[in-house]
C-alpha cells in the first residue's frame, strides 16, 4: 500500500474501556460510530464490549495493587509501548487521542471531569477528622490520586497544542478559569441509543420492572443511577425527602458503590425503609421503566448520561444546574433544573409538584423524549471525525484526502 494513501492512524489511550463505566462507555460509542476512514489503535489494559475487528488492541499489563500505583505504572507503560511500536514496528500514529488526561502527549483530549474543580467540591467530605479512622487509608489514597490527576490535567489542558473535546459548555468556563485556555474547545453533546431508550420500551417494561422491584401502583419512585454518591447529590435528595413525610415515595439508588454509608444516613434520617439499593444491569432502561421520575442533583457533572437516557425514555427529570445535562433542558418545558444543587427545600417542592400534578408530569416526560431524540451516537461519530480531521489538517502530518466532503 502506498503510505501516502493509507488511512489516518489514531492511537486511543485509556487504561480500560467497557460499557459499565460512564466515561469509558462514551468513548466506546464514539469509536464504534466513527466513519471507517480511520485506523484505530487502542492502548489499554482492558477492552470489552467492542467489536475487535474494528480496532487493533495493544494490551498493556495491569500492575496488581492499589489503583494509584497501577495508574502511575500505566502513565509510563502506555508511552513505552507506543515508543516500542514506533521504533521497532514502524507504527507511527498520526494523532493521539485520550479520554481524560491519561498521557502527556495527546493531541486531542475529551474532558469528562475537571478534577481541580471537583476536588474543591468534595474537599470538606475528605477531611480526615470528619471521618472514622478506618476510612483514613482510603481517603489518603484518594487524595494522592486526585493530586496526580490534577497534575496530569494541568499539563494537558494548559497545553496550547492540545485540542479539548468538552461534553458541555459549562466545562469550558471551568477550564478557562483554571487553565486560561479558551480557543481550542469543541463541545460535543452526548448521543443516545434510541432503539433502547424510548417511551415505548419504557411502557412495555413498566409493569414487569415494578413487580420485580416490589413497587405497588401507589408508590412514587425516584431513581438515580451512578457512582460517587456524594457528587451525585444523594445527601440533598435524602434531605428533600425528609421534608415530604406524607409522600408515598421510594428512592431507587442504582450504583456499584458500597451502600453502607448511605444506608446508615438514610436510617438516621428515618428513611431506611424507603431507600432501595440496586445493582446496575446491562439493560439499565429496566430501572427507568420502574421509576416515575429521575433525580440527578450533581455537585459537578460535565454531562451525565443517565438523566439523558431517562429523558429519552419519557421520564420527567430533575437535574442540578451543575450537571451539564441541564444545557439541553428548558426548565419547566422538558425537565426541571435546580439552580443550587444543595437546595433541599427547592428540590422537595419540585418532587411534590411532579407527584401531585400528573398532567404536568406527563407533559414534561413527552417533551423530554422529543428533546433527547436530537442526540445520537451516529451524530457524535461524525462530529468526532470532523474534530480529528481539523487537528490533522492543522498539524499537516497527514497528506491523504479529507473527510470533510462526507461530513
Amino acid at each position: 500500500m502506498n503510505p501516502e494513501k493509507r488511512k489516518p492512524r489514531v492511537a486511543v489511550i485509556s487504561p480500560f474501556l467497557d460499557k459499565r463505566h460512564g466515561s469509558e462507555r462514551i468513548v466506546l460509542e464514539w469509536l464504534s460510530h466513527l466513519p471507517g476512514e480511520f485506523e484505530i489503535h487502542v492502548y489499554s489494559q482492558r477492552v470489552e464490549d467492542m467489536d475487535p475487528s474494528t480496532i487493533t488492541w495493544h494490551r498493556i499489563p495491569k500492575l496488581p495493587g492499589p489503583h494509584l500505583l497501577n495508574f502511575i505504572w500505566w502513565l509510563a507503560a502506555n508511552r513505552l509501548w507506543r515508543g516500542w511500536d514506533r521504533r521497532f514496528r514502524g507504527l507511527k500514529h498520526d494523532l493521539v487521542y485520550s479520554p481524560g488526561a491519561n498521557c502527556l502527549d495527546a493531541d486531542v483530549v475529551s474532558v469528562h471531569i475537571v478534577f481541580a474543580q471537583y476536588t474543591r467540591q468534595v474537599r470538606p467530605a475528605m477531611i480526615l477528622a470528619r471521618n472514622p479512622i478506618w476510612l483514613w487509608p482510603r481517603l489518603l489514597h484518594r487524595k494522592l490520586y486526585y493530586r496526580l490527576a490534577m497534575f496530569m490535567e494541568r499539563h494537558a489542558y494548559a497545553n496550547l497544542e492540545t485540542t479539548l473535546i468538552l461534553i458541555a459548555k459549562r466545562t469550558a468556563k471551568a477550564v478557562e478559569k483554571l487553565y486560561g485556555t479558551s480557543d481550542r474547545h469543541r463541545v460535543l453533546y452526548l448521543g443516545l441509543d434510541h432503539h433502547v431508550f424510548n417511551p415505548g420500551r419504557r411502557g412495555a417494561l413498566r409493569e414487569t420492572a415494578r413487580r420485580a422491584i416490589g413497587l405497588s401502583d401507589q408508590r412514587f419512585a425516584l431513581v438515580l443511577v451512578g457512582n460517587d454518591w456524594r457528587n451525585k447529590g444523594v445527601p440533598v435528595i435524602l434531605e428533600a425527602l425528609v421534608q415530604l413525610p406524607g409522600l408515598p415515595f421510594e428512592l431507587l439508588l442504582v450504583s456499584r458503590e458500597d451502600p453502607a454509608q448511605v444506608r446508615a444516613m438514610a436510617t438516621h434520617m428515618g428513611l431506611g425503609g424507603r431507600v432501595r439499593f440496586l445493582s446496575p444491569r446491562q439493560d439499565i432502561e429496566f430501572y427507568y421503566a420502574a421509576a416515575d421520575a429521575y433525580a440527578g442533583l450533581s455537585l459537578e457533572d460535565n454531562f451525565a448520561l443517565p438523566p439523558a437516557e431517562a429523558m429519552a425514555c419519557g421520564l420527567p427529570v430533575i437535574v442540578s444546574a451543575a450537571n451539564g445535562t441541564s444545557e439541553i433542558i428548558t426548565h419547566g418545558v422538558d425537565g426541571l433544573i435546580l439552580d443550587d444543587p444543595k437546595d433541599a427545600t427547592g428540590l422537595a417542592r419540585m418532587i411534590r409538584r411532579l407527584y401531585e400534578d400528573e398532567e404536568f408530569r406527563t407533559r414534561l416526560g413527552e417533551k423530554a423524549a422529543a428533546t433527547a431524540r436530537q442526540y445520537t451516537w451516529e451524530r457524535n461519530g461524525r462530529e468526532l471525525a470532523a474534530i480529528f480531521e481539523e487537528v490533522l489538517r492543522r498539524r499537516s502530518s497527514f497528506a491523504g484526502p479529507t473527510l470533510s466532503q462526507d461530513l
